[in-house]
Formats: C-alpha cells, structure tokens, sequence
C-alpha cells in the first residue's frame, strides 16, 4: 500500500468497504486520515472525514487522534490540534507521547521553544514518558541556538528516564558546540563519546563535526573527518560535500575546493545553490575567475538558477582583483538573466570605481541605485563580510 500509487489503490479499497457496508474500525480510520494527508487532503478534509465516521459510533483510540493532530500540524494549524486533543482527551482518550512529539516538533521549526517546553512539561507532569524522539526534538532546536550546556543538560535527563541517546541525540550535541568558534575541540570530544557508547554516526553527524573544524579555521582537520567518513562507509551527502567546500573556502585553498568539487561531481552528488555559491566566491576571491566561470556555466545544467548573490560574489571579487573594467560586463549579463541588482550590487561597484578614483562611473552607478530605490549598503565592500556573510545566510 506505501509503493507509488499505493495511497491511491487504498482509498479505492476504502471506497469498496463503504459500497458494501463494511463498518471500519478505529485503526482503518487512522490509516485513512494518514492516507489523506498523503494525498494533499487538507487538515479540514480529514477533521470532515473524522465527523463522518464519528456519527457511524466508531470508537476511537490514540491512533486516530495522533493522525488528526498529525494533519492539523503539518498545516501549522498548532492552536487547532492542541483543542481536538484537549478535547478528544475529556472524552477519555489519552495522549501519549507520540501525539505530543508532533505539536512541540511544529513549535520549535517555528522557533517557539517556549510552547514546545510547556508540552514537555506538561506531558510529563501527566506521567506520560517521552521518548527519545521527544527529547531530540528539543536537542535540535537547542543546537540551533548554540546553547550545548541545555543540550547536554536534556541529554542527562534523557538517560535518567532510561532511555538510550541515539546518533541524533549526540549530533545535536555536536552541532551545538560546533557552530561556535574555537570549541571544535569539546565537538569532537562529543563525537569521540559517541563512538564509544557504540553509537554509529550519520552523515548529519560527520556533517556536523566537519563544520565545527571549518568554523575553528581546521580544515585539514575537516578533511580527516571527510576521509574517515567514506572509510567507515558512511555516504556523504550534498550537505557535508558544501559544509566541506565552505572548510576550504574559508581557508583561501582552491586546489583541495576543485578536488572536492570533482569528487562530488564523479560521484553524480547533484549540487544546490549554496554549494555552487560557495564554490564561485572560494575561486574568484582566489582570482581564478575563468574557474568561477566553469562553476556557473553548470548551474544551468542541473537546472539551477543564478542569483543576484552569485553575481555580488563575482563582482566583489573582480573588484578585488582590479578588473573593474569588467563589472559593467557583470551587470548587463544579470539584466539578461532578468536579475535585479541590489544595494549591495550597486554599493560594492561604487566603491571599486571610487578605489580606482573613476568618480564619473561612481557617481553613474550612484544614479541608477537611487534609481532603482536602493539605499547604499556600507559593509558590502568591506573584505570578507559580503561574501562569507552571504553564504551562511544561504546555508
């Protein structure tokens, strides 16, 4: 039924049940509503379908009002499944923690860890034990914010209600001393103690210590991790190739960027823009412009769209490198694309023309920003933070 077309073939099935007068049961219905949503069903559709069998007298159970909190969620419709469980729960249909997983997962995407705290608290003041998706769930949201002590702190909690912290568990851990610069060490010591627990890392987990050497300034250290990763047969995927590529990016080498680059590219990893911007601003800073080039011109081929930001990175670089005779050349080329320069586009050609003292083209280009309502932007030309700034905000 989970194949291709499978969702489809058991709403016929279901269909039949109904011509025949075959009554289903809770577990049909529960599996029905799932299948709605997988079918792009709308929350509304399946709270119908829930009515609708509900005056049939079905009994209900746990699992269809974790598929309906489920639905309601997935719409960020948080409000709404909170009062079908409240209310289902009066009816005497207990939550457990499964059903309180799915609102606090929908809470912390949203960046509302407080909500998602308050369900834990709750869940466990009502004696249902969480699980270890439970407390993952908030790891993740914690490493987000770079705050390890309270990843380490849920991690302890996590063991004392007997459960065993999974390869999840420890990335969290990692990635939260790992966003922050110079703890690349406590990072690998967290890696280091997951393998001995006999946990097996992930790529998210290799991920996650590669960018913690690369935000240290390691990237030989980055690239051992890389290698010990394919050693232990772990696939890398295209999140740790461009964690990868921003190592050496930041690092200035451009012979390791292409080797890595090429590796990607004989192992047919499809690239996504963040990984194609990377590579563009480690080349053209370098001067290896035709090289950036060749980067761009594969854009096109994985049906991948040039951005305005690729372009800021080109001129930055040019700039940089002198050749501010080129960068009306960038600029009609974006206007081909159909691509609209922005502050930092018109501030970073103003300051090459005005660095070279050509204030005739500063001022031209003044013009056209004005023009187009941009307000100049002061720290588009200053070193590194257009570009590496750029690229986290991408990433």
């Amino acid at each position: 039924m989970f194949e291709p077309g499978g969702y489809e073939d058991a709403w016929k099935v279901y269909e039949s049940m109904e011509t025949d007068n075959v009554l289903p049961d809770h577990v049909t219905c529960s599996i029905m509503i799932i299948f709605m949503r997988k079918l792009g069903h709308s929350a509304k559709n399946a709270w119908q379908f829930f009515e609708k069998m509900n005056r049939k007298g079905i009994k209900w159970g746990e699992e269809v009002l974790g598929a309906l909190i489920k639905s309601f969620c997935v719409e960020g419709l948080v409000s709404e499944a909170l009062i079908i469980q409240s209310e289902m729960e009066k009816k005497g249909i207990s939550s457990n923690a499964i059903v309180y997983n799915t609102p606090m997962d929908t809470y912390c995407k949203s960046n509302r860890i407080e909500e998602a705290k308050g369900l834990f608290v709750e869940m466990k003041a009502k004696g249902i034990k969480p699980t270890a998706a439970t407390f993952n769930i908030l790891m993740y949201v914690y490493s987000r914010r770079m705050q390890p002590k309270i990843v380490e702190n849920l991690l302890a909690e996590m063991q004392d209600f007997g459960l065993k912290p999974t390869a999840n568990s420890y990335t969290c851990l990692i990635s939260a001393y790992g966003r922050q610069k110079k703890m690349s060490d406590v990072a690998a010591d967290a890696f280091l103690k997951m393998k001995k627990f006999g946990i097996k890392p992930t790529s998210h987990s290799y991920t996650a210590m590669i960018h913690a050497y690369s935000v240290s300034g390691w990237h030989e250290k980055a690239y051992v991790a890389f290698e010990n990763m394919i050693r232990e047969g772990i696939k890398p995927s295209i999140e740790t190739y461009t964690t990868l590529l921003d190592a050496f990016r930041r690092a200035g080498d451009t012979e390791t960027l292409m080797k890595i680059w090429k590796l990607m590219m004989s192992e047919k990893v499809k690239g996504t823009q963040v990984t194609f911007n990377i590579l563009v601003d480690g080349l053209a800073k370098q001067g290896l412009f035709m090289e950036a080039r060749d980067v761009i011109s594969e854009f096109g081929k994985i049906e991948l769209q040039q951005t305005v930001m690729t372009y800021n990175m080109l001129i930055n670089a040019y700039a940089r490198g002198g050749l501010d005779s080129k960068l009306p050349q960038l600029l009609k080329e974006m206007k081909t694309l159909k691509l609209r320069p922005d502050s930092i586009t018109y501030s970073t050609m103003i300051y090459a023309f005005v660095r070279v003292r050509d204030f005739k083209r500063a001022f031209f280009y003044h013009k056209q920003m004005v023009k187009s309502g941009q307000v100049m932007e002061l720290s588009s030309y200053q070193g590194k933070n257009m570009s590496s700034g750029s690229t986290r905000q991408d990433m």
